[in-house]
């Protein structure tokens, strides 16, 4: 039984676990916000998504440093968001900024109508099909195909993950990578488990580009001495082979793959399930797990933004009638200050269920399928046209969206889950959301009694690296306890 650092560098925040198998617990964990984004005013108005790679692995470093602290740490375990990318240069100097999976450069009109994402599925054709997932932008491959049909990918470059960088700066050596990461690239072979290199050939992309790829938990290295000084840990821990954030979380939230179905909801979301073989739908990703098998994966933009949208649009009506401060709490009149999302939702659970016929697609944002698509309310009446019933309709929506994607997982194949397993902020914040997904699921819904489940599965990695577990599913069983169901 040992002591486990997982870190987890996510878009909005970067989080870290101590784990200890031993007593079952995180012992210590701390999250900061990641403020690296570097993106203009008008960029971001252009829908771009640049960060400062270095100073989330400035950030990250100084995590590991605080939690390790005091510890004995016998593995360190990294992952965070799988579809950005950074160009690297002679010595793995960063050559760009760090490009976000919510980067919208690909879906931009070009000359003749079409667009990168368009463009890239004609010249692919039916290669795509090894890859598990149709592009989409701010996907690696994407994200390169643009910079070299501009002429602004330079030669001698190769590109990697966040999380591969971090290792690469841990460990002293060039950036590796797994299939899980790999796979969000577009261009990955998930069943033969390597680089899809006649995809890649058809493209038009160097494939010394792409990262090297190396067996998920095992041991990509040891501290560097530099490294061992800015975390004051040994230079002999070990660190675990990267891996992507969708898989370390369902790691660090399922105790049983084969039984159960977890939705994480955090600013985006996902449903996911564990099948052992292949399985194809067009609508539905299938990513590499951390074991031998895969994920099959609907992965939605619908999810806490949209519930935040729904905030956002009741504040600034507080503010255009009410005089209401510009933060997130109102004071209604004749009652003590009341934080929106809780009155938000105080509202919803007091409107029927069904919201007397008024639906929502939650969609302000569209999907990687379809950018365009925008969010629908139906069936407004007199009886529905108030907060309450729109607040319900929309937390309706968000479960219904999730329930249709495991549905079609049930038409492809993958079985029947006993077990709902719910996990991310969105989920863990909102009791009226958690019981609206399980009845919608028609199962009982369980939350890990852990946060930062993407950060424990990764610290869940480290473990199985130093070989103290077979593989995550082993070391979920032992580790993972769920609070009370709905």
């Amino acid at each position: 039984m040992g002591t486990y650092l997982g870190i987890d560098l996510g878009s909005t925040s970067l989080s870290a676990v101590v784990i200890d198998t031993q007593v079952g617990e995180i012992v210590a964990q701390e999250a900061v916000a990641n403020e690296a984004e570097v993106t203009s005013s008008a960029d971001r108005e252009r829908g771009r998504s640049e960060w400062d790679i270095g100073r989330m692995i400035e950030a990250a470093v100084g995590l590991i440093r605080r939690l390790a602290e005091g510890r004995s740490i016998d593995a360190i375990g990294v992952t965070g968001q799988q579809h950005g990318m950074v160009l690297l240069g002679e010595g793995g100097m960063p050559q760009s900024a760090f490009i976000g999976w919510q980067d919208q450069r690909c879906n931009e009109p070009l000359a003749e109508g079409a667009t990168t994402i368009g463009v890239m599925l004609e010249r692919g054709t039916c290669l795509f099909a090894r890859s598990g997932c149709t592009p989409a932008t701010g996907y690696m491959a994407s994200t390169l195909y643009w910079l070299s049909e501009r002429g602004e990918l330079p030669p001698g470059v190769s590109a990697c993950f966040a999380p591969d960088m971090l290792v690469s700066r841990l460990c002293g050596q060039p950036p590796l990578t797994d299939p899980t990461l790999a796979a969000s690239a577009g261009v990955f072979d998930v069943v033969q488990g390597e680089w899809n290199r006649d995809l890649i050939g058809a493209l038009g992309l160097p494939t010394a580009c792409f990262p090297p790829v190396r067996t998920p938990c095992t041991q990509a290295g040891t501290l560097s001495a530099d490294a061992a000084q800015q975390t004051d840990l040994p230079a002999d821990t070990p660190v675990a082979v990267p891996c992507g954030d969708n898989q370390a979380s369902f790691a660090g939230s399922v105790s049983d793959p084969e039984r159960s179905v977890l939705v994480n909801i955090g600013t985006g979301g996902q449903t996911s399930v564990f099948v052992e073989r292949p399985l194809s739908v067009a609508t539905l990703d299938l990513r590499p797990f951390l074991q031998p098998g895969f994920l099959l994966v609907g992965a939605g933009l619908a999810g806490g933004r949209s519930y935040r949208m729904m905030r956002d649009f009741i504040r600034e009506v507080g503010e255009a009638f009410f005089r209401a401060g510009a933060d997130t709490r109102v004071r209604p009149y004749n009652e003590p200050a009341t934080d929106l999302y809780d009155r938000l939702t105080e509202l919803a659970a007091q409107a029927p269920p069904g919201a007397d016929g008024l639906t929502c697609e939650p969609i302000f944002a569209g999907t990687r399928r379809e950018p365009e698509r925008r969010a629908v309310w139906r069936g407004m009446s007199e009886a529905s046209f108030r907060p309450g019933h729109m607040a319900r309709a929309l937390l309706e929506g968000l479960a219904e969206q999730y329930c249709l994607l495991y549905r079609q997982m049930l038409d492809a194949g993958a079985g029947p889950r006993e077990r709902l397993i719910g996990s991310g902020n969105g989920l863990r914040k909102n009791a009226l959301l958690r019981d609206i997904l399980a009845a919608q699921f028609g199962l009982p819904l369980q939350t890990p009694e852990h946060t930062e489940e993407a950060a424990v599965g990764a610290a869940l990695t480290g473990a199985v690296a130093v070989g103290e577990f077979a593989d995550t599913a082993a070391a979920g069983q032992a580790f993972i306890r769920y609070r009370g169901v709905c």
